[in-house]
């Protein structure tokens, strides 16, 4: 419980680190301010799952996301997952000026596809697409990033130790929304035409 799979094998994370605000038309889109730092924030191992849920008390919104999982302190392993947020309890958390855990880290927050080593994989080409019901919701590029994951890596390690297994989640693009019950959801990472990784989830 609460691990991934890099390969063929299971690894049990330390944690999630997730990036917010790094693509510039996720940020006009809810009408964020552009940061001055890279905003970082941590979800706990408990938030780790492969099943997308729709929530309980409020709407969850989807963000999908390209990730990482870092070994002996570099990236090793890529690839897609939705960093799932209660965005009204989000928004009255910031207007507060209130820490985001409670709409960003509650359990089964990250939802997380396959893990596919890095070796040949050309990081700076990276291509990432969500579908929901066939319809393609998100787009997005390492290109279109604020901050590049090897910049996102330096950034962490500049504070906190990232253990083996620890999962880096590097932002989403624009086009995020509400999770509805009976979606099905198909999320792709690419390298030009081909597909490193594809997932599916049919929302509970």
């Amino acid at each position: 419980m609460y691990d991934i799979r890099v390969g063929e094998k299971r690894i049990k994370p330390t944690k999630v680190v997730c990036v917010g605000r790094n693509y510039l038309e996720h940020i006009q889109e809810l009408n964020n301010a552009i940061p001055q730092q890279m905003v970082l924030f941590n979800k706990p191992v408990t938030a780790i799952s492969n099943q997308l849920k729709a929530g309980l008390d409020e709407p969850n919104h989807y963000e999908a996301e390209i990730c990482f999982v870092v070994k002996k302190g570099e990236f090793h392993a890529v690839g897609v997952g939705l960093d799932l947020t209660k965005r009204r309890l989000q928004s009255q958390l910031k207007e507060k000026g209130l820490p985001w855990e409670r709409a960003k880290a509650f359990d089964g927050s990250a939802v997380l596809s396959r893990f596919v080593p890095l070796k040949g994989v050309n990081i700076d080409e990276l291509q990432l697409e969500l579908l929901i019901n066939c319809v393609r919701v998100q787009y997005g590029e390492v290109k279109q990033m604020i901050y590049p994951p090897h910049t996102i890596l330096d950034e962490i390690k500049s504070f906190s130790t990232l253990c083996d297994g620890d999962v880096v989640m590097t932002g989403t693009p624009k086009g995020v929304g509400e999770v509805h019950h009976g979606d099905v959801f198909l999320a792709r990472l690419k390298v030009g035409d081909f597909t490193l990784v594809e997932v599916e989830w049919a929302v509970d």
